[in-house]
């Protein structure tokens, strides 16, 4: 909050006092997000209530697959979650399936793999796409891809290397003149010790300290904030372009 105050967000801001709220989960269990399906009364699209945006995972993409079937016929906004498994090809086909009207704002591809593998696959995927004149936005999920396990068995994340997969999404982008469209991270603003590394270093011997998430590590407001910098100076040299100082700090 002083943060926040800081950067003149203070309690008074017309920003503070309306929030617009979404969900998104995987679309896994088909019984429940048929039961919670709609028709909308006034354009008789279907619609899964159970979230705002559903996405298809690696588990669930075959295109000839339950989940993708049921995917094409709601009008949500659709996520399709890509590692480096994915074929080109396939991924064309599934965004054909999923949106052949090829609506701007109906599929997000949510890209896991690695820095590396980020490096020698996203560009394929890109091209394929824009190939297609298929219309996506994509997104970086560094935290999922980058799932370790500590010696003492905690499942945790490495900072360096959620970062680096960041980086290596922007750089994708602006070799193939690309956009990134987004970053999905997993965070708290409580001071917990789930992943490790930052500039206030979290070690494996300090992950018992505070380790407090029942499912996956997430970042801690520390972290996060440190991301957050490093994103937002990322997207500053990107729209200054070649006015930008080589000087600057690099993301």
């Amino acid at each position: 909050m002083a943060f926040m105050a800081a950067a003149g967000l203070t309690s008074g801001h017309p920003t503070m006092t309306t929030t617009e709220f979404w969900t998104s989960h995987e679309c896994l269990l088909l019984p429940y997000e048929q039961a919670l399906t709609r028709e909308d009364s006034t354009s008789g699209l279907y619609y899964d209530c159970s979230a705002h945006m559903i996405w298809v995972g690696e588990r669930t993409r075959q295109l000839d697959g339950a989940h993708v079937e049921f995917l094409r016929g709601v009008a949500n906004p659709l996520g399709i979650k890509v590692s480096d498994k994915m074929d080109p090809d396939e991924l064309v086909r599934l965004i054909e399936i999923l949106n052949p009207k090829n609506k701007p704002g109906r599929i997000t591809v949510i890209v896991r793999m690695g820095a590396e593998n980020m490096r020698v696959k996203l560009p394929h995927l890109i091209r394929s796409v824009r190939r297609a004149g298929q219309i996506v936005t994509w997104v970086s999920d560094p935290m999922h891809g980058n799932t370790i396990k500590a010696p003492s068995g905690l499942k945790t994340r490495s900072f360096d290397a959620i970062r680096a997969e960041v980086r290596a999404f922007f750089d994708v982008h602006d070799q193939e003149g690309s956009y990134p469209g987004g970053v999905h991270l997993e965070m708290t603003g409580q001071n917990v010790t789930e992943c490790v590394g930052g500039s206030r270093t979290i070690t494996y011997d300090d992950l018992h300290s505070r380790y407090h998430t029942h499912c996956d590590p997430r970042l801690n407001a520390s972290q996060s904030l440190e991301l957050a910098f490093i994103i937002s100076e990322r997207l500053r040299k990107r729209r200054l372009g070649p006015r930008y100082s080589l000087a600057s700090v690099r993301a």
